[in-house]
């Protein structure tokens, strides 16, 4: 059986409360989502089509092509199941892997004595088939073997994706507290824009959600920044299916006439980080960068564009006393200089948030971290202007 093109159960995970454009990604590159849960989606697929998700989505963390489902009560009854499975046709004698879990079990209290029996299971399978064995580690840089294993049920997958997705690989200088990548494509997605008109990111930061509007407006994908993942180290791999995939990333890069992304910050290093971001993200020539507090940033006048700020909200950065006076002069310069926009502020301080003394049209769920947070929409009239259509997640 070559797993790269035989049909089987695919899910691919996220963090929580982006699934609903993770969906909406997955739909959008033609696969048909079968089931969608908290942290994830279910669909049908080879590794083949593997490649092509692993490639294309901004708000995935892993890639998991199903192998086998087995009940287990204990680590024992694991290894039993896995002793017996062909792993020498998956994993090259001479190659090496890893092995991942998300483990909820009452027999054991550390999941890594979990890994501990797969790993053996396999190793064991190789020594009984082939005599040798291949190497093994912690790092995800070869093969990778996750186990799911929820009170007595488990399902070993192979990761196709190694090191996360949530990670786009552009940013080499993160700064202070950063926003990952995959959240910030989301909560992007989750907004009105329309990938054409004004993109207004004020308190930039290290530049992830300009850089990640930039990258959406073009269709440029994370896959243009990555050269390893899990699947390259199977039996069976083919490079030129991925070779294909990486060169269609290149032709669908679009470009759009007078796009107009506008990213700042007070802190100089902080636009010089930003900057430095841009440029391994092949968008800095979209964006422009300026040095200066956040109600001197530019708004293009007489257009209906997005103002989308993630000021600090006193989780770990910034005093509180301080950080109300910034939220009122938000609230400030969104009545003030923000008309016919739609204003987007992203925290996880609602107290906070009371202190724009603006009424909020929508309150979208996220979480950063462990930080329940909320993006919240505000419709800026400027005179009359035409409802705007509903957003797209996607």
């Amino acid at each position: 059986m070559n797993l790269y093109t035989t049909q089987g159960a695919i899910t691919i995970t996220c963090h929580k409360r982006i699934m609903p454009y993770l969906a909406a990604e997955v739909k959008e590159l033609s696969f048909n989502v079968e089931e969608s849960f908290v942290t994830g989606v279910r669909l049908r697929g080879s590794i083949n089509d593997c490649i092509k998700l692993n490639l294309n989505l901004r708000c995935a963390s892993q890639v998991l092509y199903s192998l086998k489902q087995f009940r287990a009560g204990n680590a024992d009854e694991v290894y039993r199941n896995l002793v017996e499975y062909p792993w020498e046709n998956i994993i090259p004698e001479e190659g090496y892997f890893s092995i991942t879990s998300n483990v909820n079990n009452d027999s054991i209290n550390n999941s890594m004595f979990a890994n501990l029996r797969v790993k053996d299971a396999i190793i064991d399978r190789f020594r009984e088939q082939r005599g040798k064995r291949p190497s093994t580690g912690a790092a995800l840089t070869g093969a990778v073997i996750h186990l799911y294993w929820k009170l007595d049920e488990a399902e070993v997958f192979i990761d196709t994706s190694g090191d996360s997705l949530a990670r786009h690989g552009y940013r080499k200088i993160p700064g202070l507290a950063p926003m990952l990548e995959s959240l910030a494509a989301a909560t992007i997605y989750a907004t009105c824009w329309d990938k054409v008109s004004p993109f207004v990111n004020p308190m930039c930061g290290s530049g992830t959600i300009a850089i990640e509007a930039a990258m959406i407006a073009t269709n440029r994908r994370p896959g243009l920044f990555r050269t390893n993942y899990a699947f390259m180290h199977l039996l069976g791999y083919d490079d030129t299916v991925y070779q294909r995939e990486d060169a269609l990333l290149e032709e669908q890069i679009t470009e759009v006439p007078g796009l107009r992304i506008i990213a700042t910050d007070y802190s100089k290093k902080a636009v010089e980080n930003a900057r430095l971001n841009a440029v391994a993200a092949g968008v800095a020539k979209l964006i422009s960068f300026n040095v200066c507090d956040f109600a001197e940033t530019e708004i293009p006048p007489n257009v209906t564009g997005v103002f989308y700020v993630n000021p600090e909200y006193g989780e770990r950065l910034g005093d509180i006393a301080e950080l109300e006076k910034t939220y009122g002069r938000i609230g400030d310069f969104m009545k003030q200089k923000c008309g016919g926009y739609f204003g987007y502020v992203f925290t996880g301080n609602l107290d906070l948030a009371k202190k724009i003394g603006l009424k909020a049209k929508r309150r979208i769920e996220f979480y950063t971290s462990t930080i329940d947070c909320r993006l919240l929409e505000y419709e800026l009239y400027a005179g009359s202007r035409t409802v705007a259509k509903e957003p797209k997640a996607v």
